[in-house]
């Protein structure tokens, strides 16, 4: 009886042992966890970037106003007619 309760007592600790520090375990399921929320993190991110890219192609796609603010700031065009002024702070040559 006493030797059973030894066999016993050993697949327990046994048993312990896998399930605190073994392949698949407690640590191993925290870590697993912390893996996740950096992930979904970065997805939600990336997730809100792209919904403004979405909306800035959609925006170029149907308005004109989006084109010609883009033309006007990166590529420095003007409308026919119309007077460019450039004003420099002072300081900058």
């Amino acid at each position: 009886m006493r030797l059973l309760l030894l066999i016993f007592i050993f697949i327990f600790a046994l048993l312990q042992y896998h399930l605190w520090f073994g392949k698949n375990g407690l640590q191993d399921n925290s870590e697993f966890s912390k893996d996740v929320e950096l992930a979904t993190a970065s997805n939600e991110e990336l997730q809100k970037r792209n919904q403004i890219m979405f909306s800035e192609i959609d925006n170029l796609k149907t308005g004109i106003e989006a084109i010609e603010e883009r033309a006007r700031n990166e590529l420095g065009l003007i409308k026919e007619g119309e007077t460019f002024f450039r004003i420099v702070p002072k300081g900058e040559n």
